[in-house]
């Protein structure tokens, strides 16, 4: 069926937010998605109707332990594991994977090594760069292939040795949007005896997650970058996650995934995550489809990747068709999802982003986000790129608009 881009949009109140009278095209979803009414209206019955620590046994209370067992349920499936023990929520994936790393450098002694791919995201570089430099592991850098833009098993199988212990690599890169082929990448890593940790942020809101398939280890992602609330997510192997040396309050429960809790979560957030799996099975049932949760989550990732796919191949011709603007990433849409960043021969991409956003294309740009990213590519890393983030939100229409406001900026 052709895909209910009206009701999608309409279940996204900020989408029809103007500025003095000028509409946004948020093509910022890299840096961060808006969100559906399922998640706000969960965070508002929360805060309305049962706003409770959790653990006291009063009414209230009991509600909040329901619904967050309700969630990391959800999420257990919505991830690919069937146990919500395998799932840890805290207030971002860069703390979460600090708190991992920290962990994790118990099992590791002078003279290990660990693997970094040269695509990663800050907060998948410098908690494991500090953990080598406090226990002396040595760290070697895994390159991508500039005609594929992604990381290739050619490229690792050098680098891998007894001595290695973990491999840090991204799902899609949140710079050139190229997707690597993770579960080969982790078999040859784990034929080695390493460990793997996948950063999935940029993934997630656009192609569905299967962590059983891929057989990590772990696997961090974002909840705010799938159209929930700030939040960071870690999937982690039970035997893992159990056997770990766990950073914690003297009087916080063993049990997973309570484990690596430090403090009170925020409860009103995860209540909006729940709302936003809640929203991924509302659109499945647009479409007429019923089942369990996972299948529900299949078929609207499925109608999502489709239509942003459609998009992606609209902006991705249009973007190539302007003078003097060069692509950062393949000139395909196989293998990448719908991530795209470019620079201009005779503008900073600075200037580039304030202009767009005066006229009301929402974007982003920088370098910060993927330092060894603009190392590699050669780039200025003050001035760093402009980045363009589709979502199953978007339209046609605002592709071709955006198109138009890119080539005035850039004539």
């Amino acid at each position: 069926m052709t895909f209910p881009i009206e009701q999608v949009r309409a279940n996204f109140p900020s989408l029809s937010t103007t500025d003095d009278g000028q509409r946004r095209i948020y093509f910022d979803n890299a840096a961060g998605t808006q969100v559906p009414l399922h998640t706000i209206d969960r965070i508002t019955d929360y805060f309305q109707r049962y706003n409770s620590n959790t653990g006291v046994f009063n009414a209230t209370s009991v509600e909040v332990d329901a619904m967050f067992a309700e969630t990391t349920a959800a999420l257990a499936d919505f991830l690919g594991t069937s146990d919500p023990g395998e799932v840890i929520i805290g207030a971002n994936m860069t703390t979460l994977t600090y708190q991992l790393s920290r962990s994790l450098a118990h099992r590791f002694v002078p003279g290990d090594e660990i693997i970094i791919s040269r695509m990663e995201h800050e907060g998948n570089v410098t908690p494991w760069l500090q953990m080598a430099e406090d226990n002396g592991l040595t760290v070697r850098w895994l390159d991508f292939d500039r005609d594929t833009w992604c990381v290739e098993p050619e490229a690792l199988i050098p680098l891998l040795n007894e001595r290695t212990k973990l491999l840090a690599l991204n799902y899609a890169s949140n710079m050139t949007g190229g997707v690597n082929d993770v579960k080969a990448l982790a078999r040859l890593a784990h034929e080695s005896g390493a460990l793997v940790y996948v950063d999935a942020v940029q993934f997630a809101s656009h192609r569905l997650i299967d962590v059983k398939d891929l057989d990590v280890d772990f696997l961090a992602c974002s909840p705010y970058k799938y159209f929930g609330p700030h939040l960071g997510v870690v999937y982690g192997r039970r035997d893992l996650l159990e056997s770990l040396h766990a950073y914690k309050l003297r009087c916080a429960s063993e049990e997973l995934p309570y484990r690596f809790s430090v403090g009170t979560p925020a409860f009103e957030l995860i209540a909006g995550l729940l709302g936003t799996l809640e929203y991924f099975q509302w659109l499945a049932g647009l479409m007429g489809v019923t089942g369990s949760r996972r299948e529900l989550f299949s078929v609207a990732y499925s109608a999502m990747g489709e239509y942003e796919d459609h998009l992606s191949t609209l902006l991705l011709e249009g973007l190539l068709s302007i003078p003097g603007l060069r692509l950062q990433g393949s000139k395909s849409v196989a293998r990448r999802v719908a991530t795209f960043s470019f620079v201009h021969d005779q503008h900073v991409p600075s200037d580039i982003a304030k202009a767009l956003s005066s006229q009301g294309l929402y974007c982003h740009w920088g370098d910060n986000y993927a330092v060894e990213v603009g190392k590699a590519l050669g780039l200025d890393p003050v001035e760093g790129v402009l980045r363009l983030g589709l979502a199953h939100y978007n339209t046609e229409g605002e592709v071709y608009e955006a198109l138009e406001i890119i080539r005035r900026v850039l004539a």
